[in-house]
């Protein structure tokens, strides 16, 4: 069956339009960090492996960095394990940390890895340990007591941020037409294991490698204003702006602090788009309006 004349020419638009971003981007590296909705909803996940393969094949460098939380308290659950927060960190300990290995560097991020290469990419699973890629230090989290002269520490196991990263195996995977899949556990000096927030994962990849862009992925449209609209196009004075007004606040501000580090690093843009859009990373990258808050140098 063909396509009507409007149909045709609306493909056609589609496709000029996409053209000159694919020009801009070839050759480039891009992060993007995989997490919400996006990786629940089956026709999200699979528009999502679409969209990797298709950067690839038009010779852009994706690297993906997955999160997982839901899955690994659903198998905590099943295990008879409770979870348990504080200031939004899972605490971790040696038992809990066994169960995050498995479903960050196992199950999760060998099924991402799978959808991928079922979709015709040729994607390759890591964690941190893979390479001596992430290197962590034990997270301190501090909570202030007024019968005490100096804020208390609060151990919260097995939860780390990120101290260096070797991005050399992942430079090797890109260099060699791969598509890499990272699952944010890192390795301390002690040769513990951490749990990393995927969202601090993915920004400092992105820094080390020196990417185009970063792309968050979330359950949200993006950054709003007070009034609820979306807000994109920001420079870096604009973001300090709304962060100091309290436009900026609760979850949203860990993933703002994320992307502005990144692009005060180097990174040229960063993005935070609504993940429950079909294709929405195409059509961040590919189209003039994009589906979510951009972040750019100036």
């Amino acid at each position: 069956m063909s396509l009507t004349a409007e149909a045709a020419s609306n493909v056609a638009h589609v496709l000029s339009e996409a053209l000159p971003y694919i020009q801009r981007f070839g050759g480039k590296t891009i992060v993007i960090k995989y997490g919400g909705n996006a990786m629940v909803d089956e026709d999200l996940k699979a528009g999502f492996a679409r969209d990797v393969v298709m950067m690839k094949l038009v010779g852009i460098n994706p690297v993906v960095v997955h999160g997982g939380g839901p899955q690994i308290g659903e198998l905590l659950k099943r295990l008879g394990k409770e979870s348990e927060f504080i200031q939004g960190m899972r605490v971790t300990d040696a038992e809990t940390m066994d169960v995050v290995e498995m479903v960050l560097g196992g199950l999760v991020n060998k099924e991402i890895v799978n959808l991928i290469n079922r979709h015709g990419g040729s994607a390759v699973g890591l964690t941190g340990k893979d390479g001596d890629l992430i290197r962590a230090r034990k997270l301190a989290l501090t909570k202030n007591n007024p019968e005490a002269k100096l804020p208390e520490i609060i151990d919260i196991g097995h939860v780390g941020e990120v101290e260096s990263i070797d991005a050399s195996v992942v430079d090797m995977l890109v260099h060699g037409d791969f598509i890499p899949v990272v699952a944010p556990i890192g390795v301390g000096e002690d040769g513990r294991s951490y749990n990393i927030n995927a969202d601090l994962v993915a920004g400092k990849m992105a820094e080390v490698l020196n990417a185009e862009k970063l792309i968050l992925l979330t359950n949200t449209q993006g950054l709003l204003d007070k009034q609820g609209k979306l807000l994109t196009g920001l420079t870096l004075e604009r973001v300090d702006e709304l962060v100091a007004d309290g436009t900026i606040t609760g979850g949203m501000l860990p993933k703002i602090g994320c992307a502005l580090d990144a692009v005060k690093a180097g990174v040229n843009s960063a993005h935070i788009i609504d993940g429950r859009v079909p294709h929405a990373v195409m059509v961040e990258l590919f189209t003039d309006q994009g589906v979510g808050t951009l972040i750019r140098r100036r």
